[in-house]
């Protein structure tokens, strides 16, 4: 028998970076299509309502309700009751003797392995506690312990940038070269040129531009475009991000790039395949019919495999609209805040590897990268549901500690990339930030002004014009005229064949 998980113990994790969306009002059966409005009662609609004079608030019940699903969603069927049961007692006694063993059968010798091995037992009994006390999010596949594990690591990092934001330059370094000693031996070289003989466009030339980078621009937009899910907003991060090079190009030398590169290879190619590919992703989620069916009620091994490995897909998949034909101001620039901060989260990830000098292919530097593409989805999510939804009225906790993470790391550069930024043209940060807010404004209001268009048309199909109407009401009056002479017809018809089986005497004497 199916469950609805209460406790803290038994929620069901979402897809990684599938980024889940999961509508509050949805249970376990949901079919969704691409053009279905949100189900949650948006901003726009209750501007519409309070101007209209039916201000109709939302009651404290609907408000606490709506942030509990946002922010620990509960596991709306439980198909095997064991692994969302609480075993708080049995995971206290494995995780003390586990401690313990370590603690008294290691090799105490080597004073660098202690320090390292004492970090190590810290995050080990820090992730405990997060998945006995943390909340899961807006995600419940394939378990609640993965995000509320992700969570966790989320908090972690924060407090190490914390910790890092009050050392110098050298004592971050030496903690990277205790991490890695072979980082002593990297260095950038500002020395080599990037972006030279523009003008030479041959084949094999863009070919070989087509490597590692190029496949992870393409996975990076389709992941992105999963994430948010609008076209307009998709394509202003990307045209706004190639601005963002040639703005910072000055101190990155890796940001000059060529024309042919940038705008064909980046822009067009890699950054549109990826949005394509992302959104038809989106599109076949949206259009699939989600019934799932427990684990225990299967009979076959291969169904019972193949039911297993759909517990990491979604559970259900919700259309997004972030713009509304009648958004709000509030909803207008939140949008608008979406994109730069976006432009933030990936210049962050550049400084980084520059100021404290790390090769693009450093597990440290790819570990970010993973960690931050999987904290993002639960935090898309929690943003468009504070953003659209009037009954939510704080942003959840997921949120908030990445927009500290975002704002943390961004401090850390400029504090520790000072002799960097001292040969910071002004001129160019102001043009880019003014370029930003204009572009971020632009694509906004047009893809408003889209949408404004789009329902317009679809009312214009929907209602009848002028002359179809007078055609139908002409043919209407015309089928009545016809079926009164049709009445008359049959009534004259009827009354004759009456008369004829009357005798003749009697027609007479009448």
């Amino acid at each position: 028998m199916k469950k609805r998980s209460s406790s803290r113990g038994s929620p069901d994790t979402a897809a990684t970076a599938t980024a889940e969306t999961n509508d509050m009002n949805q249970s376990s059966t949901v079919k969704s299509g691409a053009s279905s409005a949100p189900t949650t009662p948006t901003k726009t609609r209750a501007a519409a309502s309070t101007t209209t004079g039916n201000n109709v608030k939302p009651k404290p019940e609907e408000i606490a309700e709506t942030f509990l699903v946002v922010n620990e969603r509960p596991v709306d069927d439980i198909s095997l009751d064991f692994f969302y049961k609480p075993h708080t007692i049995t995971l206290l006694a494995v995780s003390v003797l586990a401690v313990m063993y370590f603690a008294f059968v290691r090799d105490e010798g080597n004073f660098e392995e202690n320090i390292w091995s004492g970090i190590l037992c810290v995050v080990f009994f820090f992730l405990i506690i997060s998945v006995l006390a943390f909340p899961n999010g807006p995600f419940t596949r394939p378990h609640p312990a993965v995000w509320r594990i992700l969570f966790g690591c989320s908090v972690l990092y924060l407090m190490a940038l914390q910790f890092l934001m009050f050392q110098n330059h050298k004592t971050i370094m030496n903690i990277f070269y205790w991490l890695d000693p072979k980082l002593k031996d990297f260095h950038i070289n500002m020395d080599k040129e990037y972006g030279v003989n523009c003008s030479d466009v041959s084949f094999e030339r863009v070919k070989g531009h087509l490597d590692v980078f190029a496949w992870g621009h393409f996975l990076g937009w389709a992941f992105k475009a999963v994430l948010i899910r609008h076209m307009g907003i998709l394509w202003a991060i990307s045209i706004m991000w190639e601005i963002t090079e040639i703005t910072f190009a000055h101190l990155l030398p890796n940001f000059v790039e060529c024309w042919w590169d940038a705008l064909i290879l980046d822009v067009l190619i890699c950054n549109g395949l990826g949005i394509w590919v992302g959104l038809k992703i989106c599109k076949m989620l949206e259009m699939r019919e989600y019934k799932w069916a427990s684990i225990k009620d299967i009979s076959s091994t291969s169904g019972k495999i193949k039911r297993a490995v759909l517990q990491f897909t979604p559970e259900s998949w919700t259309a997004i609209r972030w713009l509304d034909p009648k958004s709000t101001a509030m909803r207008f620039a939140a949008v608008i805040q979406l994109v730069i901060f976006w432009q933030v989260t990936e210049l962050n990830t550049f400084f980084l590897k520059h100021i404290f000098e790390m090769p693009p292919d450093h597990y440290i530097v790819i570990g970010r990268l993973v960690f931050v593409g999987l904290f993002v989805a639960p935090s898309v999510r929690q943003y468009y549901t504070y953003v659209t939804d009037t009954r939510c009225k704080r942003v959840g906790t997921q949120c908030w500690v990445y927009g500290a993470i975002m704002v943390s790391e961004a401090i850390l550069c400029i504090k520790n990339g000072k002799e960097l930024f001292e040969r910071t043209q002004a001129i160019n940060i102001v043009i880019w930030l003014t370029v930003q807010v204009l572009i971020s404004v632009a694509f906004v209001y047009g893809c408003i002004l889209w949408q404004r268009m789009m329902d317009k048309r679809k009312t214009s199909k929907n209602q009848p014009s002028p002359v179809k109407k007078l055609k139908s009401q002409e043919s209407k009056e015309s089928k009545v005229f016809f079926n009164i002479l049709t009445f008359d017809l049959d009534f004259t018809s009827n009354w004759q064949s009456i008369a004829q089986k009357i005798p003749k005497t009697q027609r007479q004497e009448d």
